[in-house]
């Protein structure tokens, strides 16, 4: 059992290492990066309508906050495999950061396009880096416990970044592209906060993080060959495009039903807060269902509340809806991080992530503009049934591919391989084990 708690592998309980701060430290600064992104997405929209876009060029806005990450998510997880991660984190805050505050200032719709891209590269940094820390420092049995602490950041960053721009953003006597542009700078500031937490993230000198500069690189397609890696891709990616396309046209669907920016944010927000309540239970609830049956029944449930939502139910019905839906996506992000980590090579782990990052990227990019095609000939509601489909059939291949093996079922040269402290317990371990039977260990 010390094994896994080798200096490669991350310190917990009985290290000499700094304990668990590392990960406090990064949950706050995810915490402000991602609040400030959600704060300037519904804020993007609302500055767009100000500015004279329809329901289709708010849908291209979107999706090109997701162009420029998708074409660098792979060279920035090769790098992160064989170097360090922590460089990433304050570069990710920089783009954020300006990307939020050019887009509040602007003018022009291709000029705001532009800036959102400029965003999405900032946080595609600070999200690789991260992942590749938690990945990198956590032991085996505490990957699915990590990872849940850790999106919790983006959660409480979504739970408050919405409610902050419901606030600053009013659409009464034409203000709405003044208070859009004030809110888009704000949330430039709140971004910035985040780099005061960026301090001792990263163990510098460990055998593990030597030996990963050396390895050669692992093609892609044995990477995406690796049984489990596709499906948590296409998990992850199915989740964070319906966060994502929730987060672009609820305001969309607020201005048609009449409801107020201020309540578009509180619903955001609520939606935000049962995503963490879901990962605050993840524990008994793996251990009552195991991660297969997790993953398969919320991305099912997820799928039937998003094509619910296409109906011109009441406000308080709309939030009970939502409540329900954000704790049903709370499960798929974490989970899909372990499975992704736990099956692809050892050496190409960041690149693993990379890759889920880039179906991410594809998702946002095609998803939104797909919706902007359906909310324009069938109406603003119409791209939940989208979502809905797509987290229907996430849920088919969560219960394919939930059972997915390990690392050791991908052949590697052992030479490339870098320390880790995982070959017993790694293999002595399986997905349908509830995780705190692990975590006794």
């Amino acid at each position: 059992m010390s094994r896994a708690r080798g200096p490669g592998a991350g310190p917990g309980k009985g290290s000499a290492g700094p304990g668990r701060g590392w990960l406090l430290r990064l949950v706050i600064a995810f915490a402000f990066a991602q609040g400030a992104v959600s704060m300037a997405r519904p804020a993007v929209s609302y500055r767009a309508l100000a500015l004279g876009a329809d329901e289709t060029a708010v849908g291209v806005i979107a999706g090109v906050y997701a162009l420029l990450p998708l074409f660098a998510a792979v060279p920035l997880g090769r790098r992160t495999d064989h170097g360090r991660c922590a460089p990433l984190l304050p570069l990710g805050v920089v783009l954020i950061s300006g990307g939020c505050a050019l887009s509040g200032v602007v003018s022009s719709l291709p000029a705001m396009a532009a800036w959102s891209g400029v965003m999405g590269l900032g946080h595609l940094c600070f999200v690789i880096g991260a992942q590749s820390i938690v990945a990198r420092q956590s032991a085996p049995a505490e990957q699915d416990r990590n990872f849940g602490h850790f999106t919790i950041g983006a959660s409480l960053g979504q739970l408050g970044g919405p409610i902050a721009a419901g606030a600053l953003i009013s659409g009464e006597s034409g203000a709405l592209g003044r208070t859009s542009a004030l809110a888009l700078l704000v949330s430039a500031g709140v971004c910035a906060v985040a780099l005061t937490s960026l301090w001792r993230i990263e163990h510098r000198r460990t055998p593990g993080s030597r030996a990963m500069k050396q390895p050669a690189k692992v093609p892609v397609t044995r990477i995406l060959g690796a049984r489990g890696v596709p499906a948590g891709i296409f998990i992850s990616m199915a989740v964070l495009s319906s966060t994502d396309i929730l987060t672009a046209y609820l305001p969309v669907v607020g201005e048609h039903r009449g409801i107020a920016p201020a309540t578009v944010g509180l619903l955001l927000s609520l939606r935000a807060a049962a995503t963490i309540a879901c990962r605050l239970v993840m524990t008994p609830m793996l251990r009552l269902l195991g991660r297969t049956a997790l993953l398969t029944t919320s991305c099912l449930l997820a799928g039937l509340l998003c094509a619910g939502m296409v109906l011109p139910v009441p406000v308080p019905v709309l939030a009970v809806m939502l409540a329900a839906l954000g704790f049903c996506l709370g499960a798929g992000q974490p989970l899909s991080m372990t499975t992704v980590v736990q099956a692809a090579p050892a050496e190409a782990r960041s690149t693993a992530l990379a890759l889920r990052l880039t179906g991410n990227r594809l998702g946002q990019a095609a998803a939104p503009a797909a919706a902007g095609l359906i909310a324009g000939t069938a109406g603003a509601a119409a791209p939940f049934a989208l979502l809905g489909a797509l987290l229907l059939a996430a849920a088919g291949l969560g219960l394919r591919g939930g059972r997915a093996p390990r690392a050791s079922s991908v052949p590697a040269d052992p030479a490339s391989v870098p320390p880790e402290p995982t070959p017993v317990r790694d293999r002595e371990q399986d997905d349908s084990v509830p995780l705190a039977d692990r975590n006794r260990s």
